[in-house]
């Protein structure tokens, strides 16, 4: 073992395989770790130090080994409440799809654009291939993007403007003003759409999913050629988008309070 000088990235390389050593194990003591990590025990000391400080890591008072602290607790609650919230999902759009025949997917907004995190579809021999899991749709252009923009506030709103709305087909929403007016009548009717905005012949519509205090945290939309998914019928389509939303927004402890 030698002494060194650590450089930052290998630092954080080192601390990684502490906490995976210590969830391997029950606890280790500092000689253990630098074994270990064929480092220094100043080296580990020192490192052990910095988890410790942020909770990450704590030491035993019989032994003075180390075990992993309560901070891992907290983002791995954090974790599972995602993958929880990603299955619960998955549920949902395969209860849709299965009830519209049509694709159906759920999107949250991340990074300026509305990405699709599950995905179900339906039997049509004419069906929409164009979405999948992890796809970036931009905000503007989709039922999901613009239901999520509505939620997001004035800023996401600016930010996008400034990037500039690109013109996907001849219906794409270009015009700032036009787009805000839609995403106040979006705030009113509690569904959105777009109509060969994204692609031709193909329309969409979106409605929001509430998490238990009421904040707008996904999407969930189907998509169909538009000779299937006409606009005469989206309301119809939204009461049904809004059932299945809700036994989804009840799994994460939403309940929409009833008048009276």
């Amino acid at each position: 073992m030698k002494s060194e000088a650590v450089n930052p990235v290998q630092s954080v390389s080192r601390a990684a395989r502490i906490l995976e050593l210590l969830g391997e194990e029950s606890s280790l003591t500092i000689s253990e770790i630098s074994r270990r990590l064929d480092v220094h025990r100043s080296t580990a000391f020192r490192l052990l130090g910095t988890l410790e400080q942020h909770d990450l890591v704590e030491q035993e008072s019989a032994r003075g080994a180390y075990r992993l602290g309560f901070a891992m607790l907290r983002m791995a609650n954090s974790v599972t409440q995602r993958v929880d919230f990603t299955r619960d999902a998955q549920a949902c759009c395969d209860a849709l799809a299965q009830r519209l025949n049509e694709t159906v997917n759920i999107s949250i907004l991340d990074a300026g654009y509305a990405v699709t995190i599950t995905q179900a579809a339906g039997d049509q021999m004419v069906g929409v291939t164009r979405q999948y899991v992890g796809q970036r749709g931009p905000l503007h252009a989709t039922s999901t993007g613009k239901m999520l923009l509505a939620h997001a506030g004035a800023e996401e709103l600016g930010r996008l403007a400034e990037r500039g709305l690109e013109a996907f087909t001849a219906m794409t929403m270009t015009d700032p003003d036009v787009l805000g007016t839609e995403l106040e009548a979006i705030h009113r009717r509690g569904w959105s759409s777009a109509v060969a905005e994204w692609e031709h012949g193909i329309n969409a519509l979106a409605v929001p999913v509430r998490d238990a205090d009421g904040s707008v945290i996904a999407a969930l939309s189907t998509t169909a050629p538009a000779f299937r998914l006409p606009e005469s019928q989206f309301s119809d389509y939204a009461c049904v988008l809004h059932e299945e939303a809700s036994v989804l927004e009840a799994r994460l402890g939403f309940f929409e309070p009833t008048e009276g």
